[in-house]
């Protein structure tokens, strides 16, 4: 759904989207959508300064590979979002002071924006940046590379530092 500001023009959009999974890129092979991706909200437009506001609500299940044992992680994410984008200056300053208001607005260039350029970043703001299965996850044995949630290895694995072996030759 392209967000355009002509349309915003003339009255508020109403949205009511849902994207399957496999529509919306995340740019990342070991994140998957499992679920379809239902938004809801409107967007309106302040045409004394021409900013989109979008606000809405956004619900879905999410999959990723776990950071440590590298077996599926579900995230089920569901938020309130509330967001301005400003359109973007012809030409910029080299340097630009922004208050601590100005940091939380976006900018879009041309007629207006996507939607689904919006809903993607919140679902990557909205999962964690650190992907577990679980807390407790134990990850896989860098020994013999089994995963230690599902096999209870005995592996014993020692670190010798290298660093200082040529130097041993020497003391002999």
């Amino acid at each position: 759904m392209f967000l355009n500001v002509q349309e915003l023009l003339l009255r508020n959009l109403p949205i009511a989207e849902v994207y399957a999974p496999g529509v919306i890129d995340y740019f990342d092979a070991h994140l998957r959508q499992v679920s379809d991706l239902v938004v809801t909200g409107i967007a309106e437009l302040r045409q004394a300064t021409m900013e989109i506001v979008v606000r809405g609500r956004l619900e879905v299940l999410m999959e990723a590979d776990c950071d440590r044992c590298l077996e599926a992680a579900r995230f089920p994410i569901s938020l309130d979002f509330d967001l301005i984008y400003r359109p973007l200056p012809d030409t910029m300053p080299e340097e630009v002071v922004l208050s601590p208001e100005e940091t939380e607005i976006a900018f879009y260039r041309g007629l207006g924006i996507e939607l689904e350029d919006v809903v993607r970043e919140q679902v990557l703001l909205a999962l964690p940046m650190r992907r577990l299965c679980h807390p407790e996850c134990r990850g896989i044995c860098p020994v013999c590379g089994e995963n230690r949630n599902v096999v209870n290895c005995q592996c014993q694995s020692q670190w010798v530092d290298d660093r200082w072996a040529v130097l041993r030759n020497f003391v002999r």
